[in-house]
């Protein structure tokens, strides 16, 4: 790819990150070149000169190297299940997407340069047809005894994914946008989470449902609609947090009430939600719906009820694979203070200060 294309889509890249027009980008570097010159640059027209280009950088909050960096994968070779939330405007859906490609193709290139192969199996699930419920815990179960899980808490969902090659990355994106799922280069599984999820509960069941697309996405049954398929993935990420069989162990198989005090211990045990819980107890058939349906009743009239329902009781940290290879790197003089300041997307500074060699 010749230099003016990589500055090109670099450029378009970037600006669509930061969510902004080629009218937003103009003004932000006051006025110094036109629309129509930003047009030209991004179509690989033309290119700008270096004082242009260094306001460009600074108004992207980028350096100036950013624009001349080799693409390690094309778009159309990034696949992923982005369901698209109301909420959710086009541009913004845009700049998620790129920020996606931007961390991806970081993590990809730490992981080359340290030498570090794939070794996910996409295939192994591909057998699988899924048509309901009990189709999709029964691969929820296998998957547990695959990867060692028994009937034991996950204690830390993404460190779990990590360790079986499944990349996670957050993005800063806005409400209404939990996660999405996907392949790079049909090889590489990723998950992304929107990094302004606050709660542990929740940023976990968001995590093991986007597992759930993943994995499945080709093997539900061809008539279920879209709502179904969501469905049966959530089903699947709250078997994963907790299966049912523990579930009913603990709470009993028929019950009339059960008391906010059982459901937090459990919450605290096994880092699943107040909410998630109460729908595997009528999945399971040990409330009856319309139970459940006084539940949510209740907590959408009782405020103080609501408030003790979806606290958070579980903290999870979050690791931080990429930095840390990143920091590895370095450590084996394999890349300079320099390199890891661009793949981190910090100053040297920061990188020097961050880099404590034991």
């Amino acid at each position: 790819m010749k230099i003016e294309e990589i500055f090109a889509k670099r450029l378009k890249s970037a600006r669509v990150m930061a969510g902004l027009s080629m009218d937003m980008l103009c003004e932000k570097i006051g006025n110094m070149i036109s629309k129509q010159s930003v047009s030209k640059y991004e179509n690989g027209k033309m290119m700008p000169d270096s004082s242009v280009l260094i306001a460009i950088a600074n108004a992207l909050n980028l350096d100036p190297d950013y624009f001349f960096r080799p693409f390690l994968f094309e778009l159309d070779e990034f696949e992923v299940s982005f369901r698209k939330k109301n909420k959710v405007k086009v541009y913004e859906t845009n700049a998620i997407k790129e920020k996606i490609r931007d961390k991806v193709e970081r993590y990809l290139e730490i992981e080359n340069i340290l030498g570090l192969g794939n070794k996910f199996q996409s295939a192994a699930y591909s057998n699988a047809i899924i048509s309901n419920a009990q189709d999709i815990k029964m691969q929820a179960l296998r998957l547990r005894e695959e990867w060692g899980l028994g009937k034991d808490a996950i204690n830390n969902v993404q460190a779990m994914l990590e360790m079986h090659f499944i990349k996670v990355i957050d993005v800063d994106a806005p409400e209404g946008f939990d996660g999405l799922s996907g392949m790079v280069n049909d090889e590489y599984p990723i998950i992304v989470l929107n990094v302004n999820i606050e709660q542990s509960e929740r940023r976990r069941m968001t995590a093991l449902h986007e597992l759930g697309h993943l994995l499945f996405n080709r093997s539900f049954d061809p008539v279920l609609s879209s709502k179904q398929r969501e469905d049966l993935c959530t089903i699947f990420a709250n078997e994963m947090l907790i299966p049912g069989c523990v579930f009913s162990g603990i709470i009993g198989e028929n019950r009339k009430d059960i008391s906010l005090n059982e459901l937090i211990d459990l919450q605290i045990m096994y880092g699943v939600s107040i909410d998630a819980m109460m729908m595997k107890a009528k999945e399971l058939n040990i409330i009856t719906d319309a139970r459940c349906r006084t539940y949510y009743i209740k907590k959408n009239r009782n405020e103080k009820f609501k408030k003790l329902v979806i606290a958070s009781r579980f903290q999870e940290k979050k690791p931080q694979r990429f930095t840390s290879l990143v920091f590895k790197a370095i450590a084996s003089d394999i890349i300079t203070t320099s390199k890891a300041a661009s793949l981190l997307n910090i100053s040297i500074e920061d990188v020097r200060n961050r880099l404590n060699l034991v």
